[in-house]
């Protein structure tokens, strides 16, 4: 099966040279001019990817990746946009972006992003059936799915990564750079305040559980399920 990638973006051209390239690559494409439209499509449509601008008119970026967001809280979605600033950079990762890349680019090293999401998310090699428990709070991997005394928490993909990646390491101080490299790449050209965005978004979820992930000062944070 062909992955389908959804193409969104207001420039044709960029478009269409975006959607060369993934072709060679063997995978599906479809375009969409703006976020309404993207939105429509991905509703009717089975997409495994949505590559998207920000700057668009009817509905930006922005909000396009808050309402499909709403929809599925796993398809991957990488942002492509002119806004290199720190600040839009950390919104984009709050709203559940997997990737953040910056015009100008190198069109192999978008490919090569898109390659990599795609592979990490539908062409892992399958794996045992692995669940936590940690007084009330049950994440089952295979499932991707996180509950909290039976409710389900809605979590971004960077969210569950990171809870997942505590949880894995659970005693163990993580710093914020090894944070850092694991869930975003060597590549990743933000900085730690992205780490501690997603922590705290993560510990508002957890609720009545933050406490599981507590700040080591002045090192990084660390998991323990521990009684507080």
């Amino acid at each position: 099966m062909k992955e389908k990638i959804l193409i969104v973006d207001d420039e044709e051209r960029m478009r269409k040279l975006i959607g060369a390239y993934l072709k060679k690559e063997g995978y599906e494409t479809v375009e969409a001019e703006n976020g309404e439209e993207a939105l429509k499509i991905f509703k009717s449509e089975g997409i495994h990817l949505i590559i998207l601008d920000v700057m668009m008119p009817v509905m930006d970026g922005w909000t396009a990746c808050r309402e499909i967001r709403k929809i599925s809280s796993n398809v991957p979605i990488m942002f492509l946009t002119a806004k290199g600033e720190d600040e839009d950079e950390l919104l984009g990762y709050e709203l559940g972006t997997d990737q953040y890349v910056t015009k100008p680019f190198d069109i192999r090293i978008l490919i090569a992003k898109a390659k990599t999401l795609i592979n990490r998310v539908y062409n892992s090699e399958p794996e045992k059936k692995k669940e936590f428990y940690f007084n009330g709070l049950h994440i089952d991997e295979l499932a991707h799915k996180v509950t909290l005394d039976e409710t389900t928490l809605n979590l971004s993909p960077k969210e569950y990564e990171l809870l997942l990646y505590f949880v894995i390491n659970n005693g163990i101080v993580l710093t914020r750079e090894k944070i850092l490299d694991y869930i975003w790449g060597m590549d990743f050209d933000g900085d730690y305040r992205t780490v501690d965005t997603h922590i705290k978004r993560l510990r508002e979820k957890l609720g009545e559980k933050a406490y599981l992930i507590s700040t080591i000062r002045g090192v990084g944070y660390k998991f323990e399920d521990e009684d507080k």
